[in-house]
């Protein structure tokens, strides 16, 4: 049977998801855990692999097993044997039609941003964050150029693998509350430093250093060296993908409520 987990994280203390020789990163200590709790090697696969300090509120995975549990055996017995910054939040039984990365229909990032003349304390490695007051008119126009299909190449990492730089960018929602900004992106699939790239170039317009219509220069230019340099990975969340409503994935967890 396939089972499919929806797993949360902290990803302050891990580099990154993708299994390591050092042992440190998300997969490496789900995998231990389920290990433990089943006595027999697991071997998972994710929906989208994030980067060291990038957090997790519905990272999608599946595994094959023999094994016949319940579905909340799976999540109280993983938990039991993960660090206190990593937790098993939901878990479905499903065919082997379902494959967490090639059935999504999308995926979806925040990027939390504090806009703070001091910089984050309590939040330190929660935020991202910027000194400067930002306009956000300007973030929204230069935002508005990067909805639909392109080419991002302006905003890919030179040691992506992704096949081709094009992606649809489905959506961009930025909302203000209070010091803290929350940009939501929405896309069939991202580039590696996709987003991080864009919120260098977002923040430098809201700044005033460059126009609003610079993004959709930068766009075109299909070069990362016209672009701004790559922005913290603090204040990234991967919210998870959506599927077909037939395989009875959850859409979110309640964490997503709970960020600014």
């Amino acid at each position: 049977m396939r089972i499919v987990l929806g797993v949360s994280y902290n990803g302050q203390g891990y580099q990154g998801w993708q299994s390591q020789s050092s042992g440190l990163t998300i997969q490496d200590k789900l995998e231990h855990a389920l290990g433990t709790f089943t006595a027999q090697r697991v071997s998972t696969l994710c929906a989208g692999r994030t980067d060291a300090g990038v957090h997790g509120l519905m990272q999608v995975v599946h595994f094959d097993t023999l094994l016949e549990r319940d579905t909340y055996s799976w999540i109280r017995g993983t938990n039991a044997n993960l660090p206190k910054d990593i937790a098993v939040q939901w878990a479905v039984q499903t065919t082997t039609d379902f494959h967490c990365r090639a059935s999504a229909l999308s995926r979806r990032y925040a990027y939390v941003l504090l806009e703070s003349q001091i910089r984050p304390s309590v939040e330190s490695g929660r935020v991202g964050w910027t000194f400067n007051t930002l306009n956000e008119a300007a973030m929204r126009q230069a935002a508005d150029f990067l909805e639909g299909e392109h080419d991002f190449s302006s905003f890919r990492a030179a040691q992506c693998q992704a096949l081709s730089p094009v992606k649809n960018l489905m959506r961009i929602e930025l909302h203000k509350r209070g010091a803290y900004w929350r940009i939501e992106f929405e896309a069939n699939a991202f580039l590696h430093h996709m987003i991080r790239n864009i919120m260098g170039c977002l923040v430098q317009i809201g700044q005033g250093k460059k126009p609003p219509e610079w993004m959709a220069e930068v766009l075109a230019a299909r070069n990362r060296k016209v672009a701004a340099p790559t922005f913290s990975p603090d204040g990234l969340y991967f919210l998870g993908p959506r599927y077909d409503p037939q395989w009875g994935i959850p859409d979110r967890t309640p964490a997503y409520d709970a960020l600014p």
